[in-house]
């Protein structure tokens, strides 16, 4: 008995190195990431140690409010599945915890995939080290001469996989900004289909943005100062987004137009569009400063925009559906989406 269990175990161990040979650059990706969520995780406190603590602001303390309702919120009235995400926090000390590398064709909207378990194909790579992400950004450019770009995540969701603490620099934002990314942050707890990356986001956009405005008006009443003043942030985001869907369709009418030129050529009408896209932000009549300058400081590439189509290419749908099926029922909404799709 014990001879053949020795060689099970053999067996196995045979098996799991083959696995690991044959998908060498996946697994080590996978155990670099399982470290830094194993550093984030084991490095968060409770809420209310964090409460406790004699150096927690008032500022603080009421964002912390903030989630504790919204969470609560989120499940009782949104169906939102219940977790015990967002019940713990992690300090960043005021330094981003991720770094998102996507990448995408130079002359057309065709992000570059990545293939991984449970998840199946994503157009992003994340990564707890700002030196790691960069490598991988200058290997893609090097190798595939195409677009690529690097930002930070403001949060992420491990779908059910962790206990995803807050991240400390989630207290920055503003209340109806906070609640909006809990929300959205749980959505993909709740539902996130296998290779549509494209519709888990744009619902988690969806359900997290109504579902602030739902939370507000449910915490201080329609019409007051707290909801009137996010749905005017509201007002300039949909402005901006309507701006770059806008600018993203054009320019890829454009560059299915120039398929016949030369590269040279497509580069010359690309950045031409590009920096018109960037002048003319200034000229939308936004209601505060926002988005004033938006692109002073940098130049987007075609990443940009293919991350923006990403997250809001189909809100407007989304609308349309809540809206005509629903009576603008949005936890009757969610849960008919959770019905219907099956979730990873």
């Amino acid at each position: 008995m014990k001879k053949w269990l020795k060689r099970i175990g053999l067996g196995f161990l045979l098996l799991l190195l083959i696995v690991y040979i044959w998908q060498f650059e996946l697994a080590n990706y996978g155990l670099m990431q399982l470290r830094g969520q194993l550093n984030v995780v084991n490095n968060a406190i409770p809420l209310e140690e964090f409460l406790a603590l004699p150096e927690t602001t008032e500022e603080e303390r009421f964002k912390i409010q903030v989630i504790q309702e919204a969470r609560t919120f989120a499940f009782d009235s949104l169906g939102i599945n219940y977790s015990d995400n967002y019940t713990k926090i992690f300090d960043q000390e005021d330094k981003p915890s991720m770094y998102v590398v996507t990448a995408c064709e130079p002359f057309e909207f065709k992000a570059k995939l990545w293939k991984f378990p449970v998840v199946g194909s994503v157009p992003y790579k994340g990564f707890f080290s700002r030196e790691k992400a960069l490598e991988e950004a200058r290997s893609i450019r090097e190798a595939d001469s195409i677009d690529v770009s690097v930002r930070t995540a403001g949060g992420w969701s491990t779908l059910g996989w962790f206990n995803d603490p807050v991240l400390s620099n989630m207290l920055k934002r503003t209340e109806g900004d906070l609640a909006s990314l809990i929300i959205h942050e749980l959505t993909h707890g709740t539902l996130f289909v296998k290779d549509s990356v494209t519709f888990n986001e744009n619902l988690a956009s969806f359900i997290g943005d109504k579902g602030a405005v739902l939370f507000l008006e449910a915490k201080y009443g329609k019409g007051a100062p707290e909801v009137n003043n996010f749905l005017a942030r509201q007002a300039d985001e949909e402005l901006f987004k309507n701006y770059m869907l806008l600018a993203s369709k054009q320019l890829d009418s454009t560059y299915v137009a120039m398929a016949g030129l030369e590269k040279e050529r497509k580069q010359e009408i690309k950045d031409q569009m590009i920096e018109a896209i960037r002048s003319n932000i200034d000229t939308v009549s936004f209601q505060s400063d926002r988005y004033k300058g938006y692109f002073e400081k940098y130049e987007p590439n075609n990443t940009f925009f293919m991350s923006f189509l990403r997250y809001n290419s189909v809100l407007g749908l989304l609308e349309e559906e809540l809206n005509a099926n629903f009576g603008g029922d949005l936890k009757r909404f969610l849960i008919y989406l959770k019905e219907t799709y099956p979730s990873v």
